[in-house]
């Protein structure tokens, strides 16, 4: 018989987006004096590139790559990416979990080119020696719905020919990225900083501005997808200007959280947060029987979107729906208990769990969490007998 825990986590939000707000969150550490006000006006380009510069120095972005805050949160970023840039010269997509079979999906059936395909099933990463360093390459750094990360960036060639685009939406301050080895970069707010969505950051290199600077795409544009106007950068987008109007308190708490990433030690400190909260993960699912990591290889492990299977024979055995039954199941039971909220794993992933790790995340709720997940599985697996 499990008992019910004694500690709850202080702070019970292990969502993978959108994600934990910072410890010390209030709105009333918000500016407001932009609310109301146009984003165009000299105020509120002001924060907007404030945004983009602090942006720029807690990830460590080169001074030569451009930053711009885009429409669409992570998604919109990456299509403006794919839309803009591919068709130039053949492309390789790599994908082994839910987001990098989107992009698949829209290159190959949208934009209609003939894509090389690399792939692996949830779990684990496909061979990335295989990729052809003369073809464009799209990847997601960190598979947010299948726990498993690149563990560097060696595989890219220094000297490759084509571009490389990065979905690093879950990995941005929570991993290292190798930035020489990356010519565009995406990510949100709603994830390794806690921020609100519909907002999300596209990163240039110079590499990637050449090729928008002259490559024209064989299909129309939608405006909100345009980078460039007479055949140059729109360099307005990457100071401020919004393509589209933004939400200025979005931009507000972007910068707050931020602050709070300088204030804690910078990019070095949110890494070691999120790894210190992988390895209280580690630690508990190595003493516990019934769950495992759905990425069996350490070294591809993900630090922030952790992703676990139950192995326990008598849930392995039930059919996917039941799986996901019992996965429900178990989330209603912490959910009650304000112990957890939102750690089922996403829809088209292997039923499971998945928690949130990332540095906005308080390791001591991380060990909090463990004993209440080994209740909520044996409170679940009663109710099957």
């Amino acid at each position: 018989m499990t008992t019910k825990p004694g500690v709850r986590p202080a702070r019970p939000y292990f969502s993978s987006g959108p994600c934990a707000k910072r410890p010390g969150w209030s709105a009333q550490n918000l500016g407001v004096e932009t609310l109301g006000r146009s984003h165009r006006a000299k105020l509120g380009k002001a924060r907007l590139k404030e945004a983009i510069d602090r942006t720029r120095v807690l990830l460590e972005v080169p001074g030569d790559y451009r930053i711009g805050i885009v429409p669409a949160s992570d998604t919109g970023a990456v299509e403006m990416a794919l839309w803009s840039l591919l068709g130039a010269r053949p492309v390789t997509m790599i994908a082994w979990e839910s987001f990098g079979e989107g992009w698949v999906t829209d290159v190959v059936k949208q934009l209609k080119l003939d894509a090389g395909l690399l792939r692996a099933p949830y779990g684990a990463l496909p061979d990335l020696s295989a990729v052809d360093p003369s073809t464009d390459i799209v990847f997601t750094w960190n598979g947010t719905t299948s726990g498993v990360r690149v563990p560097d960036a060696d595989w890219i060639a220094a000297d490759r020919e084509g571009l490389t685009i990065c979905d690093a939406t879950s990995a941005a301050f929570a991993q290292p990225l190798d930035w020489p080895k990356l010519d565009v970069v995406t990510f949100s707010f709603q994830k390794a900083l806690g921020g609100e969505g519909g907002h999300g950051v596209l990163i240039l290199s110079p590499r990637a501005v050449e090729r928008l600077e002259n490559y024209k795409p064989a299909w129309p544009l939608p405006k909100i997808f345009r980078l460039t106007k007479g055949g140059k950068l729109i360099e307005g987008v990457f100071e401020g200007e919004t393509i589209n109007t933004p939400s200025m308190l979005v931009i507000e708490d972007y910068v707050d959280a931020l602050k709070w990433g300088a204030s804690i030690g910078g990019l070095k400190e949110m890494m070691r947060r999120a790894d210190a909260n992988l390895h209280a993960m580690s630690q508990w699912v190595a003493r516990a029987d019934w769950v495992e990591f759905l990425c069996a290889d350490k070294a591809a492990r993900s630090n922030t979107s952790v992703c676990l299977k139950i192995v326990d024979p008598a849930i392995a055995a039930l059919s996917d729906a039941d799986q996901r039954a019992f996965v429900k199941q178990m989330e209603s039971l912490l959910g009650k208990e304000e112990a957890a909220y939102d750690i089922g794993g996403y829809r088209d992933a292997p039923p499971g769990l998945r928690i949130w790790c990332g540095a906005t995340v308080e390791c001591a709720d991380i060990e909090a969490l463990c004993p209440w997940l080994d209740w909520a599985f044996a409170e679940a697996k009663k109710s099957l007998n």
